[in-house]
């Protein structure tokens, strides 16, 4: 097989293999480092400005995980959160970001099965160990 077919090949497979995330978030600039940092590590990003599409983007798309904002307009991240938990039969990853203090939002974020919950602003790095460890 010439390195031409091997190359083209292998190129396939990582496409194949290539992992979706869904940014759920209405702060464009949160979103553009995100798909940054995350393009950079090779995922597929699917971005969503508000609830509502992020609700119908992670039902149609099966995104393997989702980046989640608390608040956010037309459907609060709770919200979506609690559709996905009632709707799916197997739960999908989901990471909740806020800038949020209150320990009762992290609370019923748990309760409702957040895999991890994150507190704006925060660091890069932090993000991307929980995207790493969720999606390995």
């Amino acid at each position: 097989m010439s390195d031409q077919k091997i190359d083209e090949q292998v190129q396939q497979e990582s496409q194949e293999k290539k992992r979706r995330v869904l940014l759920v978030d209405d702060d464009a600039e949160i979103v553009e480092a995100m798909r940054y940092a995350l393009e950079a590590k090779g995922y597929e990003i699917l971005v969503a400005r508000d609830g509502n599409q992020g609700l119908a983007m992670a039902e149609r798309e099966d995104p393997d995980l989702v980046i989640l904002d608390m608040m956010m307009p037309k459907r609060s991240g709770f919200l979506v959160l609690e559709r996905l938990r009632r709707t799916r039969p197997v739960p999908m990853r989901v990471i909740m970001i806020t800038a949020n203090e209150g320990s009762r939002h992290k609370a019923y974020a748990e309760m409702l099965g957040v895999d991890d919950y994150i507190r704006k602003p925060f660091a890069m790095d932090r993000l991307m160990d929980s995207v790493t460890r969720l999606l390995s």
